[in-house]
């Protein structure tokens, strides 16, 4: 067996694997805060050691950075859910912890204490932010009732789509690829993949649609609304994909980390999804105050 066929089976393996820890959590609301808190802390986490380690006279604290990141995202949670009572007073912690952030430069003796403060904002707006707006997506209090419900379809849908996406892109751009989409940062991204990658996206938005629709009790997205998520996912998605691989290239590494067997590190298998839970969240709201 070559070390090609071996790379693919620890692709396929962990893709089956993590696909299947993905949609399994979303059956359960406190089983997807929990496993996003972590996906958020591992990732901050994996981001502030590729600071330190690639970027000259950069050195952001990664402990305070990764618990902090966690924090806002349980947080939002809290807040999202009425486990906080709704209390603004829940995110004081994190506001004193950015100030520490800033004060702690003072006493550190860096050479480059601009770079250390903008690195370790952007972790925060980057990585905490993005995930923590998915409790937005996943719960919401009832104009009806006044009680929180957990709409588990459409956080997961974000993923769904982005995984459509993924794979509809690969099979358009092995096939008919010639045009190159960003040659400058992703060299390997075409035109095509990209159209092809969206047209199966919008169909497996028209299917989820469908059976979101086809119970008794409708879904707030009606089908047209589902295909509009999903062309907003499919486009923030290349976009977030551009954004984390122009991140890299900026700093001179290929992948993200190897937590992930054959898929790299946790930025690189959530990269899509830092544009596009925020820009889902823009659609819903946009929808919302023109519907």
């Amino acid at each position: 067996m070559t070390d090609k066929q071996k790379n693919l089976i620890i692709r396929t393996i962990t893709g089956v694997l993590f696909v299947g820890c993905m949609v399994s959590c979303f059956l359960q609301p406190r089983a997807m805060v929990l496993l996003f808190a972590l996906i958020t802390g591992l990732s901050i986490w994996e981001y502030c050691g590729l600071v330190n380690n690639e970027i000259e006279d950069v050195c952001v604290n990664r402990f305070i950075s990764t618990v902090a990141g966690v924090y806002f995202f349980l947080a939002v949670a809290g807040f999202r859910t009425g486990v906080t009572g709704y209390n603004f007073v829940v995110f004081i912690p994190y506001i004193f912890t950015i100030v520490y952030l800033f004060i702690y430069e003072l006493y550190t003796g860096n050479k480059n204490a601009v770079g250390d403060w903008a690195y370790t904002m952007l972790s925060q707006m980057y990585i905490a932010l993005p995930f923590s707006l998915i409790n937005v997506l996943a719960f919401e209090v009832s104009a009806e009732d006044g009680q929180i419900h957990y709409d588990m379809l459409l956080p997961l849908s974000i993923f769904i789509f982005l995984w459509t996406n993924d794979t509809g892109a690969y099979c358009s751009g092995s096939l008919f690829g010639k045009h190159k989409l960003f040659p400058r940062i992703s060299p390997a991204k075409s035109w095509e993949g990209s159209i092809g990658g969206g047209i199966f996206v919008l169909i497996a938005a028209a299917i989820v649609g469908y059976f979101a629709n086809s119970g008794e009790t409708l879904h707030t997205l009606n089908i047209p609304e589902w295909m509009g998520l999903g062309l907003v996912v499919a486009v923030f998605g290349t976009w977030g994909d551009l954004v984390e691989s122009l991140f890299k290239r900026t700093i001179g590494v290929k992948d993200s980390g190897n937590i992930l067997p054959g898929h790299g590190g946790m930025l690189d298998r959530f990269d899509s999804s830092l544009m596009a839970i925020p820009a889902a969240v823009i659609y819903l709201y946009t929808l919302q105050l023109f519907g």
